[in-house]
């Protein structure tokens, strides 16, 4: 049997191929080989106290739950880039806090905004916060974000800090985005403010003039201006929570804009002179700078920049709390709603898309390129082709999810706590409990298990009954297609060709696997080559998870409605929920025990319990008697939840009378919220 291709059977054809080989292995040797291990080893894993901060928290010591994860297993994955470039490394370095002369990179100061503060170690010299790190792109350094800023829980006891690695992010992501605006605005628009931050730039040597680090001052806060008002919410997020999705999609139809979709959206309300002039100089696909350009061009006012919001963006008004990241890699489907298929390289496109919403340089522009493929078939060594480069690692993106598979949920320190915390009985008692109310959704598994797996079960909105906004949100917003116009994406029921608008999904799965089919741009053609085929081969042959359907209650996707499954919310097992508060996706419900209490009290009902609808968010401090962090008695941030978004109903199984098949399952009393309390403590 010949099993030649025919395309090979030629002599050109088999120079080339020779010639391909003869290039590629030797790097592919080298990178294969090329394992980076985990170095810096700090008992302490850098971590910094906090004597007293603006909410009145204070821990004097540090400790480390029992995660499978030693100190250079944290330490990596603190520091390991990502390629998230927010601003030039010696900006951060270098610029002042808002009206005062004190570093904003300074520990007090990013505690206040919930990022937990480090000492100086070998992986991070500068002292960062944990998941801020150096990135390298284009031979130029930025300070960007690792997926532990989000993805690194702390929670106090009496002065002692405990970390939780994979854990829920405290981080006010807004509030800290909106200074480092502030501050950057007044290094553009102070003299004497700029004066200094231009001569501590200069003296760290990556600049060579003062005029280039003004150039670049005014270049990144425009950026910042405007991400923050594209982003702006009604309901304001506050701490430990981000529409993270709204973010990404909207930084997403950022870079596909092309100039005939702009142009015609700017004929609504500019001259064909005015619109000319916003868009000199500018291809048919836009770079960053010239982007930056038209914004400058075309908002001269704040209301400007609010109408380009409203015709080119979405609105980012779903926050929901940073997931936890322990049995991730284990996950069938992942995010809040399930819209992540974790199978094949799925994960490797999850990670790229959270790059991109956190600043990830993106510089995607029309171009040609050489390819063999189309020589073979007679189209000539050159194609046209729009070149999706970025700063996205995909190689640490690998590693990263990698390094997740041994990490496992923390345990209820009984040490800490005391011994009293969990009574044996209750929790007996309580397993009954959760067997009969709540296993149909959160199956149990063995959190140290190599094999364990988790199926998540998905129940649409209207089953469960909590907030909607973030669900609806990724089924009904459309955006422009810009450059990906006339492309193709599989949506599990067939292919959508994608219109002018086309839903928002459709749009992040093609952008993110353009960028995944991309070769590094900093890198020689060929190291670039190996390293991305060494890439996408490891990513595919160590996922164990394979396709498979989602389980539970939701409405199936069909041909007329292909992401109609994405208005559904998952259920997971429940180890380590403890440590996670505050609960629900959208972070409504300050402790385990108010979930277990209905929405709302009976009317006229004095001596009723439900769940809060006012609490503070921010503080560290843990409540082992309820199982969240404190929620009143101190200034923090307002948790509204008769605001949009904000809703505290539904998930109120064990509230209220349930009825299965011949059995009615009756509300739980007082003395079996504890028991079933005192079950989800040890899991």
């Amino acid at each position: 049997m010949n099993i030649v291709p025919r395309a090979l059977k030629s002599w050109p054809a088999r120079i080339a191929l020779a010639l391909l080989l003869i290039v590629l292995l030797p790097p592919l040797v080298v990178v294969l080989l090329n394992v980076r291990e985990a170095s810096d080893t700090d008992p302490g894993r850098g971590a910094a106290i906090v004597a007293q901060d603006v909410f009145g928290d204070s821990f004097t010591e540090v400790t480390y739950l029992e995660q499978n994860w030693k100190p250079e297993d944290s330490l990596w994955f603190y520091s390991t880039t990502q390629g998230s470039d927010l601003l030039p490394y010696d900006f951060f370095m270098a610029l002042e806090q808002p009206g005062s002369t004190k570093l904003f990179r300074a520990n007090e100061n990013m505690n206040n905004y919930r990022y937990l503060p480090q000492r100086a170690t070998a992986s991070n010299p500068d002292a960062l916060p944990v998941g801020f790190v150096k990135d390298g792109y284009l031979n130029k350094n930025y300070v960007g974000l690792t997926c532990a800023a989000c993805h690194t829980g702390q929670i106090n006891y009496r002065g002692l800090g405990m970390r939780i690695d994979g854990g829920p992010g405290g981080a006010d992501m807004v509030g800290f985005l909106d200074a480092l605006t502030k501050a950057m605005t007044a290094a553009r628009d102070d003299a004497a403010v700029q004066q200094r931050f231009v001569k501590a730039v200069l003296a760290r040597g990556a600049y060579a003039s003062a005029d280039e680090v003004v150039k670049d001052i005014a270049t990144y806060t425009q950026r910042l201006v405007s991400y923050n008002v594209i982003n702006r919410s009604a309901t304001n997020y506050g701490y430990a929570r981000l529409d993270a999705f709204g973010r990404i999609y909207n930084r997403l139809l950022e870079h596909l804009l092309n100039r005939s979709q702009l142009e015609a959206v700017l004929r609504n309300i500019l001259t064909p002179e005015e619109i000319a002039v916003a868009l000199q100089g500018v291809g048919e696909t836009l770079s960053s700078a010239q982007r930056d350009q038209v914004i400058l061009r075309v908002a001269k006012k704040p209301r400007d920049i609010a109408w380009l919001k409203r015709e080119l963006f979405i609105k980012a008004d779903a926050p929901v709390s940073y997931p936890f990241l322990w049995d991730v890699p284990q996950h069938d489907v992942v995010q809040w709603n399930g819209l992540g298929n974790n199978a094949g390289l799925g994960p490797l496109g999850r990670n790229t898309g959270e790059v991109i919403g956190v600043f990830g340089s993106l510089e995607w522009q029309d171009g040609s390129e050489y390819s063999l493929v189309s020589l073979l078939a007679g189209q000539g060594l050159k194609r046209q082709t729009t070149h999706f480069n970025s700063s996205v690692n995909a190689d640490n993106l690998r590693r990263i999810e990698n390094h997740l598979v041994s990490l496992q949920s923390p345990q209820w320190p009984v040490k800490v706590f005391g011994a009293g915390s969990v009574d044996a009985a209750r929790v007996a008692r309580g397993e009954r409990l959760f067997n009969n109310h709540c296993v149909g959704c959160h199956a149990g598994i063995e959190r140290s298990s190599p094999a364990r797996r988790i199926v998540a079960y998905m129940s649409k909105v209207e089953e469960v009954g909590t907030d909607p906004t973030m669900a609806n949100n990724s089924v009904q917003y459309l955006g422009y297609s810009g450059i990906l116009r006339n492309s193709y994406v599989g949506a599990g029921v067939g292919s959508i060709l994608l219109d002018k608008k086309a839903p928002i999904a459709a749009l992040l799965t093609k952008a993110t696997t353009n960028v995944l089919n991309t070769r590094d741009p900093d890198k020689s053609f060929v190291q670039r080559w190996a390293e991305w085929l060494v890439n996408i081969v490891r990513a595919f042959l160590s996922n164990e998870i394979k396709p498979s359907n989602k389980q539970g209650n939701y409405v199936i996707d069909t041909t007329i409605s292909p992401y109609a499954s994405l208005r559904a919310y998952k259920g997971r097992a429940l180890n380590g929920i403890w440590a996670t508060a505050p609960y629900l996706h959208n972070g409504s419900v300050p402790t385990l025990y108010d979930l277990l209490l209905p929405a709302a009290c009976p009317a006229g009902d004095q001596d009723a319990e439900c769940r809060p609808g006012k609490f503070q968010v921010g503080s560290r401090e843990f409540d082992p008697v309820k199982v969240g962090l404190k929620s009143d008695g101190y200034q923090g941030f307002t948790f509204d939840t008769r605001l949009a978004g904000n809703s505290n109903a539904g998930h109120e199984y064990g509230t209220v009378a349930i009825v299965r098949g011949e059995t009615t399952l009756q509300p739980l009393s007082k003395e079996e919220r504890l028991d079933l309390l005192d079950y989800l403590k040890v899991q």
